[in-house]
């Protein structure tokens, strides 16, 4: 319990002062925020690694996609992978509900680095234009998109089935997929206390190429990245 505490008053108290001190940024350049993004990754891991004990193990990096577009899929069990993919991958762009942007400062850091917001669940006309967002995007942007398939943050043993907007946007982008399975919600659960002294694991997985049916596409990615954290739990 004492770790816990000690970890929450850091980490959080970090995030915040990253917030402030890149305050500013938010009327300069968006590459300014972006690396204020990076720092947040970075700032995660140091304090798992040195309060909670934890190692983090990146496996996998090979199979990272090269010199051409695409999109990440990611299990998604806590708040951890939002900030430490930020530090693996260019500036990836995140794909969330859009009450996140109604949070000040914190909201406002999103809508600045070019986070594509949706209204879960509803039609509305800015839903409606979700995928003519994404394809301005992916035309005048090398940062890849990342979503969280499973659709939010689940516990470790969880299998919910995939959500079927994964398999929308890989039917309209056409471009590659980047699978990762991380299992780091045994060290930062979404409720409850986290553990210490335990192994946090990021397994990029080979990816898929473009030339799959959509339903086929879910299915073969709920697969590859549930059997992988079988693997690696």
């Amino acid at each position: 319990m004492l770790r816990n505490l000690i970890f929450n008053t850091f980490f959080f108290t970090g995030i915040i002062f990253i917030s402030i001190i890149f305050l500013p940024s938010l009327i300069l350049p968006q590459g300014v925020v972006i690396f204020g993004g990076k720092l947040m990754g970075w700032w995660s891991s140091f304090c798992l690694k040195v309060i909670m004990l934890t190692k983090i193990e990146l496996i996998g990096k090979e199979n990272i996609i090269k010199d051409e577009k695409f999109f990440i899929a990611s299990s998604h069990q806590s708040m951890f992978e939002t900030f430490f993919l930020q530090t693996i991958f260019n500036s990836p762009v995140f794909i969330l509900k859009r009450e996140l942007l109604r949070i000040p400062i914190f909201g406002w850091y999103l809508k600045k680095i070019g986070s594509i917001s949706i209204k879960r669940n509803k039609v509305t006309k800015k839903n409606l234009d979700f995928f003519t967002d994404i394809h301005k995007l992916i035309k005048n942007s090398s940062r890849p998109l990342i979503i969280f398939p499973q659709g939010t943050r689940v516990n470790p043993d969880e299998r919910p089935p995939f959500k079927k907007g994964a398999g929308r946007m890989y039917e309209e982008l056409k471009i590659s997929c980047q699978p990762i399975a991380i299992n780091s919600g045994y060290v930062w659960p979404k409720t409850g206390i986290k553990k210490l002294n335990k192994k946090i694991t990021i397994s990029i997985l080979p990816a898929f190429n473009s030339r799959l049916d959509k339903n086929e596409f879910v299915k073969s990615l709920e697969e590859k990245i549930y059997s992988e954290l079988d693997r690696i739990n």
